[in-house]
C-alpha cells in the first residue's frame, strides 16, 4: 500500500494486482490523494495527467465509497487547479448518464458520474453555473428510470448541487422540489433519507418551502413516516422540525405562528399523511388509522422544531407551547383505546423530557415547573367546579375526565423529573406561594382516574427524593389526609398511594424517614386492611391501598422490618385460609363483588411477599419461609380455580384473575424451587400465553442488532420501544400500582397485566420444568411441537414464539446454573420447535431461536449432539431457498458454539466458512447478506487463534463487499464493521509484526471506508474498529487525523456515536493524553482560521467533554467522559497544564444562570497584595457568570470540585514545590512550569462557591475541597511575613463558607462534614489570634449547644441514625480541637521546646498571654464539662455496639445515649467513623483531671450525665462511689482500645490504631491508672499482648514507637508497683536481705501468658528480630534507630524478678544485647549508630552491675552466664571480615572488665583471650583504635588491683615500647599514671617512667613552631613531671643527677611554660579592659536552648 502513496497512480504497480487488490489500491491512492492536493503545489503541473488517471477510473466501475472519493478529489483537483476544463468533465459525466449501457459496468460508472457532478458543483459553485440547468434536467431525467441506488446517488448528489450553487439555482428550486416530493415516499429507505436531506439543503434558499408550500410539506414528511424505519425517521422529523422553525422563526423571516405550527403537527399526530377524505372515512367508522410511526416521527419532528428556535425562545415562549402540547394530549382522537393513550402520553412527554430536561439551565427549569403547576392547577379547578356543578347539562363527561387524566399525567411526570434533576436547588420552589407546588400536586390525589392519582403519588416521591428533608412532612401531611377522608374511595386510593411512594423513596435517601413513621404506615394499613369489609363502596380501594402500604413498608430494608415482621405474618396469615379445606368451601360462597375484593387483598398480599424476598432477603429464614408455604399453597391451589370463577363471573372478576395469577407467578419465581417442591406446583402455564413483546431479554444483546436499531440504545429510545409494543398498550403507572414502590429513578411504566403475565410465565417455566418428574418433562414439550404444527397462520407464530421463549428460559436458566436438561428424549422435541423457529418470518423469534439452539448444546454438553446439530443446519441450508430460513441456518451456525468454549474443529471451521462465505456474496438478498456476515464474526469471535489460517481470505471478502456492497442496505456495513473489528481482535498484537503489513493496511483500508460511510452506526463500529487496533498496534494508528475525526463526531446527535467516540477518546488518553490534547488544539486553531462554527473553538476538547457531561443523561456514556477527564487531567494537570485545569475548573464552577447566587468573601486585589490584612476584605455578590460556559447543572459543577480534589492529590505525589511557597516562586522565576500553591486564591474561591451553592451535594463536595486545602495547605509559611502561614489570609472566606452548614435548616450530613472543616481549620493553626478563632469556635459551640438539647422527636425529618451521626461529628470535632488544644499548650509550657514563636509574631502581640495552645485550651475549657460527659456517653454507646452478637441481650431495650434501639446497626457505622477522636479527647480529660471527680455538673443537660453505669447496677444505695466511677471510666478505655487493637483491621484504620495508643500513653501518664494496671498483672500482659500483635502487623514507625513507649510505661507500673510492695514489706527484710516480690518463685519460670516479664521479653525480641540485619538486611539503615533504642532497656526487667527469675530471664537478655551489638559492630561507620552503640554499652553495663548478680541465691548462676557472654563478646573479632568496629568491642570488653569483677573476668581462658584482643589492638594500624585502646587501658589500669595489677604487668613493657618507638604519635591520654604507685614497684615504674616523659618535652624554640599534637603531649608530660617529682623526690633527684641532658631539657621546658603562662595573662587584662570599653548597651541572647 506503500506504492499508493504518491501524487499520480502507480499505473505499473496497479496492473501487476489483481481485480479486488486494484479496487483496494486505487482507494487508497484516492485517500491519500484527498490529503495531498491541498497541501502539495504540483496540482497545475501534473493536472492534465491526473485528470486523466482519476477520469479512468470514473469508467472503471467504481464501487461506492471509491466513487465518493473519486468525486471529491477531482472537484478538488479542479478548484485547486485549472478550473477552465471542468465544464469539460461536467459534459463527459452528463453524457455517461444518457448513455443507454445496461451492462453490469454500467451501472457503477453511471452512478459515479452522478456522484461527481455533485461533488464538482459543491466545490466549484457558480464557476459552473452555466451547466446547472442541462446537468439538472438530466439528472431528474434519469431519475424517472434510474433503481433505488440511482435515485439514492441522484438526491445526494442534487443536494451537493444545491450547497455549491445556493442562491444562483434558484429558478430550479422548484422543479428539485418535484422530484424530492417522489423520493420522500419511496419504497427504499434510504432513498427517502437522501430526498430529506435533499429538502433540507433546499429549504435554505427556497423559502416557499416554509410558507406556501409548509403544509403539503408537513402532509408529505407525515407520509414518508409511514412504514418507515429509525433513520428516516430521524432525517424526516430533522426536516419537518427544521422547517417548521424557520416558519415561526422570531428573527423576522418566519410567517407562521406557534399555534399554527403546533396545528400542522398535531394534525399530523391525529390524522397522519391521509387525505381528508380517508380521515373523514375513518372518522366515520370510528377507527384510527395513523400508525405508532407517524406519531413518533412527529414526536421527534416536534423535538427537533424547539431545540433549533433553543432554549431562550423556549424559556420565552412556554406557556404557550405547554398549552399547545396539552391540547395534543388530551385530544380525543389521540386516546381512543389505552394502548393510543399510552403512546400519546410517551410521545408528548418525551417532547416534554427533551426540551426542558435537556435545553434548559436550572433557572430556566425552576420557571418550567411553575408553569406545569399552573397548568396542573388549571385542568384541576376545572374538573373540580365540573364534579361539584349540579346541572346535570353542564356536568362535566366522562370523556372529559379522562381527557384531563392525560394532561395531568404528562405534566406531574415532567414535573417530577425536572424537581429530581434540580435536587435540593428545587427547594424556593416550595416556598413560592404563587404556584404552590405541594398543595397543586396533592389536590390531585383526589382526581377520579387512577392514573392521575398515581403520577401525583410519584410526583411527591420525586419531591422526597429531590429534597429529603420534605419526605417526613409529605408523610405527615398524606397520612393525616387518608385518616381524615377515609371514607372517600378516591381519597384512600390517592393519599394511599402518595403515603407508599414517600416511603418508597426513603431507597434513595442516605438521611432516612424516623422509625416510627414505618410504624404509623404499618397501623395504617392495618386499619385500612381491617375496615375494608365495613363498607363495600370503598373495600377495594381500602384493600389495595392497605397492600400497598404494606409493600412500601417493606422497602424500608431489613433494619425497619425485622421490628414488624411478626405482624406482617399475622397479616399474610389472615389474608389466606387456613388450609386447602377451607379454601374448598371458600369457592362455594360469595358474589363477584366478594371475589374482586378477595383476589385483590391476595395479589396485594404476594406483592408484599415478592418485596420481602426483593428488599429483606437476610430476613427470610428457613422458619419465615415455612410460615410463608402454607398461604402460598393456598395462592397456588386457587390458580387451578380462576377459569371457573372466570367463568362464573364473566369479565368482571377477569382482570383481577390475570393480576393475581401474575402475582403467584413473581413470587415463585424468587423463591428456591427446592422450597416449595413437595406442594402442589403451578398448572400448565401454557394458556397465560399473549402475544410476546419481550423476547429481547432472552436474545443474545450482540444479535439484536439484527432485528433493528430501536432495540439498541438510541437518543429516542423512549419512543421508539413503543413500535414493539403489545397491542394490548404499552406501559403506563396505571397498570401496576404497587411500581410506585420499585427503586429506580425514573417514572415506572409497567406494561399491562397480560403481557407482564407472558413475561412472568416465561420465566417461571424457565426455573420450574428442572423439577418436574422426567417423564412429564418430555410430554410438555411434546405437547409444545403438537400445538405449533397443528396451527396456521398469524396464531402459529404467535404460539410458536410463546413457547420458543418458554424453552429458552428454560435453556438459560439451566446453562446459568449448570444443570442438566434431563433424559435424551427431552433432546428431539426440543431441537424440532428450536428449528422451525429458526425459519420464522419474525427476526426477533430468529435471533431467539438460534440463541436456544446455543444454549441447548451448553446444557446437553455432549460433542456428538453438537456435531449432530451443526450437520442438520448444513443439510436445512442446502434446501433452503427463502431468506429467511438460510438467514436464520447462518447465524445459528455461527451462535452455536457461543457457550462451550468456541469452536475447535479445523474441519468444522472450514465447513463453517465456505458456507458463510457463500452467503455472504449473495448480493440478490441483503437480509442473507447480513445474517451471515454477523455469523461469520462469530465464528471469528470463537475461533481465537484457530482463525489465523483463514484471516487473510477473510479480509479480502470483508474489503471487497466494503468497497462494492450498495450503501442503500447499511444493515450489511453493519455486520461487515464487526466482521473487521472480529478480525482484527483475532490479529491482536501480531499485527505490529512486518509480515501483516498488507493485512495491517486492509484494516485501516476498511475503517477508512466505513468512517466515509453515511450511516451513524457504520461509523461509530469504524471509531471501535480504530480503538481496537490502536490498542494492539499504537504506532500505525494516525492519530493526527483520528483526533478530529473524534472531535468533529463529539456533539453528533446520534448516541451509538458519541458513546463510540468517547469510548475510543478514554483509551486514547489513558496512554497519550498530550498527544491527543496537542491535536485537539491544533484543530481548534485550524477551525478559527476557516472561520467555522464549533464548541470547541470556545472551549478546548476539555470544556466540549464537560459541556457533553452537563447534557448527557446515558449513565455509562457520563461514566466515559468523567474518566476521560481524569485521565487527561492526570496526565497534564502536573506537566504544565496546571493553570489551564484549574481556570476550566473554575469556568465549570461558576457557570450558573442562578441570580440568587450568594455572596463570597473576597480580597480587594489579591494578585497585586496577596497578604492583605483581613479587615480590607470586601464582601460581594458573585458576578454573572461570563466565562465560556452558560448555565450548567449542579451534578456537573460537583465533577468539577472532585476533579480539583484529584488535582490536589496529584500534586502531593509530584514535585514538592506545589506546596512550598518560596520554592514554587523561585523556580517560576527561571521555568515555565506552574506550581499549585500559587493558585490557592483560586482553590479557596472554588470551595468557597460550592460550598454556599444551594445544591447540598454541591455543598458537600465544597467543604470536602476546603478541608483537603486546609490539610494541604496550613502549615505552608508566607514568604513575605515570617511566623504567618499563607491561608491565615482565606480566614473571612473559610468563615464565611462554613457558617450555612450551621443554620436550622442545614441537612445534617452538611452539617457533620462542616464540623470536621471547623475542627481541621482550629487544629491546623493557621489562625493564632483568639478573637479571630471565636468566630469559628462559635459555629462548634452552637453545634454543641444542639446536641445538648437534644431533638424534638416530633419534629423530627430524619432517621434517627442521622441525628446520630450530627451528634458524632459535633463530638468528634470538639475531641479534635480539645486534642489539639492540649498538645499546643504541652508545646508552650515544656521547656524542652523549639523557640516561643509568639515573641517574633506581631499578630500575636494583641493577645497576650492567651494566645497560643493556652489560649485554644481557655476556649475548650469552658465546655470540658459538658463535653466529657457527652464524650464518656458516647464511649459507653459504642462499647455497647461493638459487643458480639451472642450478647446483644445485654444492650439497653431503649437505645444508647445517641442511638435508640431500631436504628442500632445504621448508627453503628457512624460510631466506628467517630470514637477515635473521643477516646483519645476522654483520656486527655481524665489525664487532666488525675481522675479526680469534680461537682462542676451543668444544671441544663438533658443528655445522660455521667453514664458509666455499662448497663450494669450500682451498689445496693444505687449510687457509685468515686472509686468505682473511676474504675468504670478506666475500664471503658481500656476495653474499647483492646479490642480495636485486636481486631483485624485495613490500613486505612492507622489513624485510629495511634488515638488508641496515645490515649493509652495519656492513662498511664496519670498515677492512679498506672497503680491499677501495675496492681493487675493479668490485665498489664493483655496488654503487651496486644502490643505484640500490634507490632507485628503493623510496619509504621510512628505506632511502633508508641508501642515501645507504652512497653516502658506498663513496666514502670508494675515497678512502681513491686516498690510499693517492697515499703509495705519492711519488716521481712530484717529478717531476709530480699523482700518476697516479683516473678520466678524457687524454680525461676517464667510462665508465657502470665509473666509480665515474659511479656515484655517477647515484645522486645519482636521488634529486634523484625529491625535486625540477618533478617532484613536493608532494613535497619531505612527504619530510625529509635526503635532498636527501645527495647534495649530490656535489662530494665529484672528488676521485676526475684533472684531465680533474674537467672531465667538473664540469658535472653544478654543474648539480645550481645546480638544487637554483633550487628552494629558490621556496619560501617558514620551511618548514625553511635547512640544505639552506647545505648547497648549502658544496657551491658546495666545487666552486669545488677544487684542480683551480687544476691547470694543467685551469684553462681549469673557469674556463670556472665562468662559466657564475655566469651561470646571475645568470639565477635573471630567473624570480623576487617570491617568490625573494634572499638565498640575493646568498650564492651572493658565494661565487662570494670563492672563484672574479678569472678568473672580472671577466669581462664577468658582473662588470656582478653589480653591477647588488647594487645592486637595496641599493634592495631588505626591510629583511631590504637588512641581508644590506651584511653580504656587508663580506665582498666585504675580498676581495683585484682583486676587491673595482671593487666599493668602484661601490657605495661609493649606499653612503654610503643612510647618509645612513636612518641609523636601518641594521645595524651595514654601517659596518665596510675595510682599504683604506692606499690612496691612504685619507684621501679618511675624510674622508667620519668625519662620517657622528658622526652616529650619541647625547649622554649621548637615550643613556638611545634605542631599541635606535639604541644599537647608537652603540656601532659610537664604536668605529670611537676605530680610525680614530689611524690617521688629521690628517685626524681637521683635521675636528674645521673642524666645532665634530662636536667636541662626539663629545666628548658619548665622555663618555657614560665613565659607562655605570663604572656596570655597580660593579654586576657588588655582584652578585658578593650571588652568593658566598647561592650554594647543591648547583649545578644547566643544560647536559646
Amino acid at each position: 500500500m506503500e506504492r499508493a502513496h504518491t501524487l499520480l497512480l502507480n499505473e505499473e504497480a496497479c496492473s501487476q494486482l489483481g481485480e479486488h487488490q486494484r479496487a483496494e489500491f486505487i482507494f487508497e491512492w484516492l485517500n491519500h490523494l484527498k490529503k495531498l492536493l491541498p497541501a502539495t503545489d504540483r496540482v497545475r503541473a501534473n493536472q492534465r495527467r491526473l485528470s486523466e488517471q482519476l477520469s479512468g477510473v470514473l469508467v472503471g466501475s467504481p464501487g461506492p465509497p471509491t466513487r465518493w472519493l473519486l468525486a471529491h478529489c477531482l472537484a478538488l483537483l479542479y478548484r485547486l487547479g485549472d478550473t477552465v476544463p471542468s465544464s469539460l468533465l461536467v459534459d463527459r459525466c452528463n453524457d455517461i448518464i444518457r448513455s443507454k449501457d445496461d451492462s453490469p459496468s454500467g451501472l457503477p460508472t453511471r452512478l459515479a458520474a452522478v456522484a461527481c457532478l455533485g461533488a464538482l458543483f459543491e466545490q466549484l459553485g457558480r464557476m459552473l453555473v452555466g451547466c446547472f440547468k442541462e446537468t439538472l434536467a438530466n439528472l431528474l431525467k434519469a431519475m424517472k428510470s434510474a433503481e433505488s441506488q440511482g435515485r439514492y446517488e441522484i438526491m445526494l448528489s442534487l443536494e451537493k448541487i444545491l450547497r455549491g450553487l445556493g442562491v444562483s439555482a434558484v429558478q430550479c428550486h422548484r422543479d428539485v422540489y418535484k422530484a424530492a416530493r417522489t423520493c420522500l415516499t419511496d419504497r427504499s429507505m434510504a432513498v427517502r433519507c437522501a430526498a430529506a436531506k435533499c429538502l433540507l439543503e433546499l429549504q435554505r434558499e427556497a423559502a416557499f418551502l416554509w410558507t406556501s408550500e409548509l403544509e403539503n410539506v408537513a402532509t408529505l414528511c407525515f407520509r414518508a413516516f409511514e412504514g418507515s424505519n429509525y433513520n428516516v425517521r430521524v432525517s424526516v422529523s430533522k426536516l419537518l422540525g427544521t422547517l417548521l422553525a424557520a416558519a415561526v422563526e422570531p428573527s423576522g423571516r418566519g410567517r407562521s405562528s406557534l399555534e399554527e405550527v403546533m396545528d400542522l403537527l398535531s394534525g399530523g399526530f391525529l390524522r397522519g399523511g391521509a387525505g381528508f377524505l380517508r380521515a373523514s372515512g375513518d372518522m366515520l367508522k370510528g377507527t384510527s388509522s395513523v400508525s405508532k410511526d407517524v406519531r413518533i416521527g412527529v414526536t421527534q419532528a416536534c423535538v427537533v422544531l424547539v431545540s433549533t428556535l433553543g432554549g431562550s425562545w423556549l424559556e420565552a415562549n412556554l406557556p404557550a407551547f405547554l398549552s399547545l402540547l396539552m391540547e395534543l394530549a388530551s385530544h380525543s382522537r389521540a386516546t381512543q383505546t389505552p394502548g393510543d393513550a399510552a403512546v400519546t402520553r410517551r410521545c408528548v412527554s418525551f417532547i416534554l423530557r427533551s426540551t426542558l430536561g435537556s435545553l434548559l439551565g436550572e433557572k430556566a427549569q425552576t420557571n418550567a415547573a411553575k408553569q406545569l403547576c399552573l397548568a396542573v392547577s388549571a385542568q384541576k379547578r376545572a374538573i373540580d367546579a365540573a364534579l361539584t356543578d349540579g346541572n346535570v347539562e353542564t356536568r362535566v363527561s366522562s370523556a372529559d375526565v379522562s381527557a384531563s387524566q392525560h394532561v395531568l399525567v404528562c405534566c406531574l411526570l415532567e414535573l417530577g423529573a425536572l424537581v429530581r434533576g434540580l435536587g435540593s436547588t428545587a427547594a424556593p420552589l416550595l416556598t413560592d406561594s404563587s404556584t404552590a407546588l405541594l398543595d397543586t400536586v396533592v389536590s390531585v390525589l383526589l382526581h377520579p382516574v387512577a392514573s392521575a392519582r398515581l403520577a401525583a403519588a410519584w410526583c411527591l416521591r420525586c419531591v422526597a427524593m429531590a429534597m429529603p428533608s420534605q419526605g417526613s412532612l409529605l408523610l405527615d401531611r398524606c397520612a393525616e389526609r387518608l385518616v381524615a377522608l377515609k371514607s372517600s374511595p378516591e381519597a384512600v386510593a390517592g393519599y394511599g398511594a402518595a403515603v407508599a411512594a414517600l416511603v418508597a423513596s426513603v431507597q434513595h435517601c442516605p438521611l432516612g424517614i424516623p422509625h416510627t413513621k414505618g410504624m404509623m404506615v404499618l397501623s395504617l394499613a392495618e386499619d385500612l386492611l381491617r375496615s375494608a369489609s365495613q363498607n363495600s363502596r370503598i373495600s377495594l380501594q381500602r384493600t389495595q391501598a392497605g397492600w400497598l402500604l404494606v409493600s412500601s413498608l417493606i422497602t424500608l430494608g431489613p433494619a425497619v422490618v425485622e421490628h414488624h415482621l411478626s405482624r406482617l405474618l399475622l397479616l399474610w396469615r389472615c389474608v389466606f385460609p387456613a388450609s386447602l379445606r377451607e379454601q374448598e368451601m371458600e369457592l362455594r360462597r360469595g358474589d363477584y363483588f366478594t371475589w374482586q375484593v378477595t383476589l385483590e387483598g391476595r395479589a396485594g398480599a404476594l406483592c408484599a411477599m415478592k418485596n420481602l424476598l426483593l428488599h429483606c432477603r437476610e430476613l427470610v429464614t428457613d422458619d419465615i419461609i415455612s410460615r410463608l408455604l402454607t398461604p402460598l399453597a393456598c395462592a397456588v391451589a386457587l390458580l387451578t380455580k380462576l377459569p371457573a370463577l372466570v367463568r362464573s363471573y364473566s369479565s368482571s372478576v377477569r382482570s383481577f384473575s390475570v393480576v393475581y395469577r401474575l402475582r403467584v407467578y413473581e413470587l415463585l419465581a424468587l423463591l428456591p424451587p427446592h422450597n416449595y417442591q413437595g406442594n402442589n406446583t403451578p398448572p400448565s402455564l401454557l394458556p397465560s400465553f399473549l402475544p410476546l413483546t419481550l423476547l429481547p431479554p432472552l436474545c443474545h444483546h450482540d444479535d439484536l442488532l439484527l432485528v433493528g436499531a430501536a432495540l439498541h440504545d438510541t437518543d429516542h429510545r423512549y419512543i421508539e420501544e413503543q413500535l414493539h409494543g403489545s397491542s394490548v398498550g404499552g406501559g403506563s403507572l396505571d397498570n401496576d400500582a404497587f411500581s410506585l414502590c420499585e427503586r429506580r429513578d425514573e417514572a415506572p411504566a409497567p406494561l399491562p397485566p397480560p403481557v407482564a403475565l407472558t413475561a412472568a410465565a416465561v420465566c417461571l417455566f424457565g426455573s420450574l420444568y428442572p423439577h418436574i418428574i422426567s417423564a412429564q418433562r418430555v410430554k410438555i414439550l411434546e405437547q409444545f411441537v403438537e400445538t405449533v404444527n397443528q396451527l396456521k397462520g398469524q396464531r402459529q407464530q404467535s404460539v410458536q414464539t410463546h413457547v420458543c421463549a418458554a424453552l429458552c428460559s428454560l435453556l438459560k436458566h439451566q446453562g446459568g446454573i449448570r444443570g442438566p436438561l434431563g433424559p435424551e428424549e427431552v433432546r428431539s422435541p426440543a431441537l424440532s420447535l428450536l428449528m422451525g423457529a429458526l425459519e420464522s418470518g419474525s427476526p426477533l423469534l430468529r435471533c431467539l431461536a438460534a440463541e436456544g439452539l446455543a444454549r441447548l448444546v451448553q446444557v446437553v454438553g455432549d460433542p456428538g449432539f453438537t456435531v449432530s446439530v451443526s450437520l442438520l443446519c448444513f443439510d436445512r441450508m442446502k434446501t433452503a431457498r427463502d431468506a429467511a430460513s438460510r438467514s436464520g441456518y447462518a447465524l445459528a451456525l455461527g451462535a452455536l458454539y457461543r457457550y462451550t468454549g468456541g469452536i475447535s474443529s479445523p474441519q468444522h471451521l472450514s465447513t463453517c466458512l465456505g458456507v458463510l462465505f457463500t452467503l455472504s456474496q449473495d448480493s440478490t438478498s441483503p437480509e442473507v447478506q447480513t445474517w451471515s456476515l454477523h455469523s461469520l464474526s462469530l465464528v471469528v469471535d470463537l475461533s481465537g487463534g484457530l482463525y489465523r489460517a483463514h484471516a487473510e481470505p477473510s479480509f479480502t471478502l470483508v474489503l471487497r463487499l466494503l468497497l462494492s456492497a450498495p450503501p442503500t442496505h447499511p444493515e450489511v456495513h453493519h455486520s461487515l464493521g464487526r466482521c473487521l473489528h472480529g478480525l482484527i481482535t483475532c490479529l491482536g498484537p501480531d499485527l505490529q509484526g512486518v509480515s501483516v503489513s498488507a493485512l495491517r493496511s486492509s484494516c485501516l483500508v476498511g475503517c477508512s471506508v466505513m468512517q466515509a460511510g453515511p450511516d451513524c452506526l457504520v461509523q461509530a463500529r469504524s471509531i471501535s474498529c480504530l480503538q481496537q487496533l490502536h490498542m494492539f498496534s499504537p504506532p500505525h494508528v494516525n492519530l493526527a487525523s483520528l483526533v478530529p475525526a473524534l472531535c468533529a463526531n463529539l456533539c453528533s446527535s446520534y448516541l451509538c456515536l458519541r458513546r463510540a467516540v468517547v469510548a475510543c477518546l478514554r483509551q486514547l488518553v489513558q496512554r497519550e493524553a498530550l498527544e491527543v490534547s496537542e491535536h485537539a488544539v491544533t484543530l481548534v486553531k485550524e477551525l478559527r482560521t476557516a472561520a467555522r462554527h464549533s464548541s470547541l473553538i470556545e472551549v478546548g476538547l476539555e470544556g466540549a467533554l464537560f459541556t457533553l457531561l452537563d447534557r448527557e443523561s446515558d449513565p455509562g456514556l457520563r461514566r466515559d467522559i468523567q474518566e476521560t477527564l481524569v485521565h487527561m487531567m492526570a496526565s497534564s494537570a502536573t506537566s504544565g497544564k496546571l493553570g489551564h485545569w484549574l481556570k476550566l475548573c473554575k469556568d465549570v464552577l461558576s457557570a450558573t444562570t442562578d441570580s440568587l447566587a450568594p455572596v463570597e468573601a473576597r480580597q480587594e486585589d489579591e494578585e497585586a497584595d496577596p497578604a492583605r490584612d483581613d479587615d480590607s476584605s470586601a464582601f460581594r455578590a458573585r458576578s454573572e457568570s461570563s466565562g465560556p460556559f452558560t448555565a450548567l447543572r449542579w451534578a456537573t459543577r460537583r465533577f468539577a470540585m472532585e476533579c480539583v480534589c484529584r488535582i490536589i492529590a496529584q500534586c502531593e505525589t509530584s514535585d514538592p514545590a506545589h506546596f512550598d511557597m518560596v520554592l514554587a516562586q523561585e523556580r517560576r522565576l527561571h521555568e515555565s512550569t506552574d506550581f499549585l500553591v500559587l493558585h490557592l486564591g483560586d482553590l479557596v474561591r472554588m470551595a468557597f462557591m460550592a460550598a454556599t451553592d444551594h445544591s447540598d451535594q454541591l455543598r458537600l463536595a465544597g467543604l470536602q475541597t476546603l478541608l483537603v486545602i486546609i490539610r494541604r495547605f496550613s502549615a505552608i509559611p508566607e514568604p513575605e511575613f515570617p511566623g504567618h502561614v499563607i491561608l491565615e489570609q482565606y480566614q473571612a472566606n473559610v468563615g464565611a463558607a462554613l457558617r450555612p452548614a450551621f443554620t436550622a435548616d442545614a441537612s445534617p450530613d452538611i452539617t457533620a462534614k462542616a464540623c470536621q472543616v471547623c475542627s481541621a481549620w482550629i487544629a491546623s493553626g493557621v489562625v493564632s489570634d483568639l478573637r479571630d478563632l471565636r468566630r469559628v469556635h462559635q459555629l462548634l459551640a452552637s453545634s454543641l449547644a444542639k446536641v445538648q438539647a437534644g431533638r424534638d422527636t416530633s419534629s423530627q425529618l430524619y432517621n434517627e441514625a442521622t441525628a446520630t451521626m450530627e451528634t458524632l461529628a459535633v463530638l468528634k470535632a470538639w475531641a479534635e480541637v480539645y486534642i489539639v488544644a492540649v498538645q499546643r499548650s504541652r508545646q508552650t509550657e515544656s521547656p524542652g521546646s523549639m523557640a516561643d514563636m509568639s515573641l517574633s509574631s506581631p499578630a500575636n502581640d494583641s493577645s497576650g498571654p492567651e494566645s497560643g495552645g493556652a489560649g485554644l485550651l481557655k476556649l475548650v475549657q469552658s465546655d470540658l464539662s459538658t463535653l466529657s460527659r457527652l464524650w464518656l456517653a458516647a464511649l459507653q454507646d459504642y462499647a455497647l455496639l461493638t459487643l458480639p452478637q451472642e450478647y446483644a441481650s445485654q444492650l439497653p431495650a431503649t437505645g444508647g445515649s445517641f442511638y435508640t434501639a431500631e436504628t442500632l446497626n445504621q448508627a453503628r457505622a457512624h460510631y466506628s467513623s467517630s470514637w477515635a477522636p473521643i477516646l483519645h479527647a476522654t483520656s486527655l480529660w481524665l489525664h487532666s483531671t488525675g481522675f479526680v471527680m469534680a461537682d462542676d455538673t451543668p444544671a441544663s443537660l438533658s443528655r445522660p450525665a455521667t453514664p458509666t453505669s455499662m448497663g450494669h447496677t450500682g451498689s445496693v444505695g444505687g449510687a457509685k462511689s468515686p472509686e468505682d466511677i473511676s474504675s468504670d471510666r478506666l475500664h471503658l478505655i481500656l476495653g474499647i482500645s483492646v479490642e480495636f487493637l485486636c481486631s483485624p483491621h485495613s490500613e486505612d484504620q492507622m489513624e485510629n490504631i495511634t488515638s488508641c495508643l496515645r490515649a493509652l500513653q495519656a492513662l498511664l501518664d496519670v498515677s492512679w491508672p498506672r497503680a491499677k494496671i501495675g496492681n493487675d498483672q493479668a490485665l498489664s500482659v493483655e496488654l503487651l499482648s496486644v502490643l505484640h500483635r500490634l507490632m507485628v502487623t503493623r510496619e509504621s514507625v510512628p505506632v511502633q514507637l508508641a508501642v515501645l513507649d507504652l512497653l516502658r510505661q506498663i513496666v514502670t507500673a508494675a515497678q512502681e508497683h513491686h516498690s510499693t510492695d517492697s515499703v509495705v514489706d519492711d519488716g521481712a527484710a530484717e529478717k531476709e536481705t530480699l523482700p518476697e516480690f516479683g516473678e520466678g518463685r524457687d524454680t525461676g519460670g517464667l510462665i508465657p501468658g502470665r509473666s509480665l516479664v515474659f511479656g515484655a521479653l517477647e515484645l522486645c525480641l519482636c521488634v529486634l528480630v523484625r529491625k535486625l540485619p540477618q533478617l532484613s538486611p536493608k532494613l535497619l539503615l531505612l527504619l530510625p534507630l529509635q526503635l532498636i533504642l527501645h527495647p534495649l532497656t530490656v535489662w530494665y526487667f529484672s528488676s521485676l524478678c526475684r533472684p531465680a527469675g533474674s537467672v531465667s530471664i538473664l540469658p535472653t537478655v544478654l543474648y539480645l544485647l550481645l546480638g544487637v551489638l554483633r550487628e552494629l559492630v558490621h556496619l560501617p561507620s558514620g551511618a548514625g549508630l553511635s547512640s544505639v552503640v552506647q545505648a547497648v554499652l549502658q544496657a551491658l553495663k546495666s545487666v552486669v552491675t545488677s544487684p542480683m548478680s551480687r544476691q547470694e541465691k543467685s551469684r553462681g548462676a549469673w557469674n556463670l552466664l556472665l562468662r559466657s557472654a564475655l566469651n561470646t563478646l571475645l568470639g565477635l573479632w573471630d567473624a570480623a571480615d576487617g570491617t568490625v568496629d573494634r572499638v565498640s568491642l575493646l568498650t564492651a570488653l572493658t565494661v565487662f572488665l570494670l563492672s563484672a569483677g574479678p569472678d568473672v573476668c580472671t577466669v581462664e581462658p577468658l582473662h588470656a583471650l582478653c589480653l591477647q584482643r588488647f594487645t592486637a589492638s595496641m599493634d592495631a594500624k588505626d591510629p583511631q583504635v590504637v588512641s581508644r585502646c590506651y584511653q580504656l587501658l587508663t580506665s582498666v589500669f585504675q580498676a581495683p588491683p585484682s583486676v587491673a595489677v595482671p593487666y599493668i604487668q602484661a601490657l605495661g613493657p609493649p606499653l612503654v615500647r610503643f612510647l618509645q618507638v612513636l612518641k609523636s604519635l601518641v594521645a595524651p591520654e595514654c601517659l596518665s599514671i596510675p595510682s599504683l604507685l604506692s606499690d612496691p614497684s612504685g619507684p621501679q615504674l618511675v624510674a622508667v617512667l620519668l625519662p620517657l616523659l622528658i622526652s616529650f618535652l619541647l625547649d622554649e624554640n621548637a615550643l613556638g613552631s611545634a605542631p599541635a599534637v606535639s604541644r599537647s603531649l608537652h603540656e601532659a608530660a610537664l604536668k605529670d613531671l611537676m605530680r610525680l617529682g614530689p611524690q617521688h623526690s629521690a628517685v626524681f633527684r637521683s635521675l636528674i643527677a645521673s642524666s645532665p641532658h634530662l636536667k636541662s631539657r626539663l629545666e628548658a621546658a619548665v622555663k618555657g611554660n614560665q613565659e607562655s603562662l605570663n604572656a596570655k595573662a597580660s593579654s586576657a587584662n588588655a582584652a578585658a579592659r578593650s571588652a568593658a570599653k566598647s561592650s554594647p548597651s543591648i547583649t545578644l541572647k547566643t544560647n536559646f536552648l
